[in-house]
């Protein structure tokens, strides 16, 4: 998920803390470093967008292999990065990674390779998205792809936006209604998109002018941040009228208020793939790759897509998701839209603090 703050938080710790009575036993007779041993071997901790999973789906994992999936969550791929630095990539097992940070924490070398791990379930995921970005093969596996967009609500807008100069330029009645992503790649991106640039120029001249015309935007803004999928959503309760937003959480926000809507800019916009990856420094991994085969079964993998409202890069998944799902151009968008999407690529280090330094300013 993308990067989306989910935040209903009576899923985030509750009800997948209980351990099996015979890790008790063991506990009691065996040795410190035994018992620590088998404590470990019995609990992952899966680092992730809240609500990003079916919670029946961990629950079924759970009571399949009598381990305790322990979810933790971060509030946006920087925040997530910013953690791992701290903890020098550790305290995790299975992690969800966009594509965007792949080739950075490999480099760093933070993420276990895949390559002889027992996943046999990953051949069910297309090619197009293993290989999204040169790291996808070797160290992730698809999880979920999808577009961004602008989130509106149909009742409270003049006129619906079709761009993203509706967004950027707004009219007079939008003054202090608009929430954007607190994403540097994301917000940057495109607004340089809107000015017909690439989203991933490096040129100071344009990324000068994405600046220029994100601070005429600003008075527009009612908050830098990721949507609240709740009922507490500005765009649920009226504070906010448009949003930038992902494609699916737009669908889970319309599950809650029907009047809210999704568009694709004309201008075209980014194209991203989250990846189920496994930190080098996890403690267990075999629990992991079991984790992640799990979730690549093909009815387990239709039923998180179904729940997330997002396309799902597993082939055999997809024969059995219903057809207003698979049909559903919001989710599986068709190839004359898909067509005017551009990846988000890795950034140099100097065009990743550009865009950094430009959101530090914009967000004072």
């Amino acid at each position: 998920m993308r990067s989306i703050v989910r935040t209903m938080a009576g899923r985030r710790d509750g009800g997948l803390r209980m351990r099996a009575g015979w890790l008790r036993a063991t506990l009691f007779g065996a040795s410190l470093l035994a018992a620590q041993g088998a404590g470990a071997a019995q609990e992952i901790v899966f680092y992730t967008w809240a609500d990003y999973i079916d919670p029946e789906v961990v629950r079924q994992f759970e009571r399949e292999t009598g381990a305790t999936v322990r979810q933790r969550f971060f509030d946006s791929d920087q925040d997530r990065n910013d953690r791992l630095l701290q903890t020098d990539g550790s305290g995790f097992d299975v992690m969800v990674v966009d594509e965007g940070s792949m080739g950075t924490l490999v480099r760093r070398g933070w993420l276990q390779a895949l390559g002889d791990a027992p996943i046999p379930q990953r051949a069910h995921v297309d090619g197009r998205w293993l290989n999204a970005v040169p790291e996808g093969p070797t160290h992730g596996v698809p999880y979920t792809w999808g577009i961004l967009g602008i989130g509106y609500r149909e009742d409270l807008v003049a006129r619906p936006p079709s761009g993203w100069n509706d967004l950027f330029n707004p009219e007079a009645a939008l003054k202090g209604r608009i929430l954007m992503l607190q994403d540097p790649r994301e917000l940057v991106g495109m607004a340089l998109k809107s000015l017909g640039y690439s989203a991933n120029s490096a040129e100071p001249a344009e990324l000068d002018a994405a600046e220029a015309l994100l601070r005429r935007q600003k008075p527009f803004v009612r908050a830098y941040s990721y949507v609240n999928l709740s009922e507490k959503s500005a765009l649920v309760t009226g504070k906010a009228a448009v949003a930038m937003v992902y494609n699916g959480d737009a669908l889970t926000l319309q599950q809650i208020h029907p009047r809210i809507r999704f568009v694709t800019p004309r201008e075209g916009t980014s194209l991203w793939v989250d990846y189920l990856t496994v930190p080098s420094r996890a403690a267990n991994k075999d629990l992991a790759y079991r984790f992640i085969d799990f979730l690549n079964r093909p009815e387990i993998a239709a039923r998180n897509a179904a729940f997330t409202h997002y396309a799902s890069p597993n082939r055999a998944a997809e024969a059995l998701l219903p057809p207003e799902h698979l049909n559903d151009p919001v989710v599986y968008p068709p190839p004359e839209v898909l067509a005017r999407c551009e990846p988000l690529g890795t950034f140099p280090p100097k065009a990743a603090k550009a865009r950094q330094q430009i959101y530090s300013r914009l967000a004072r």
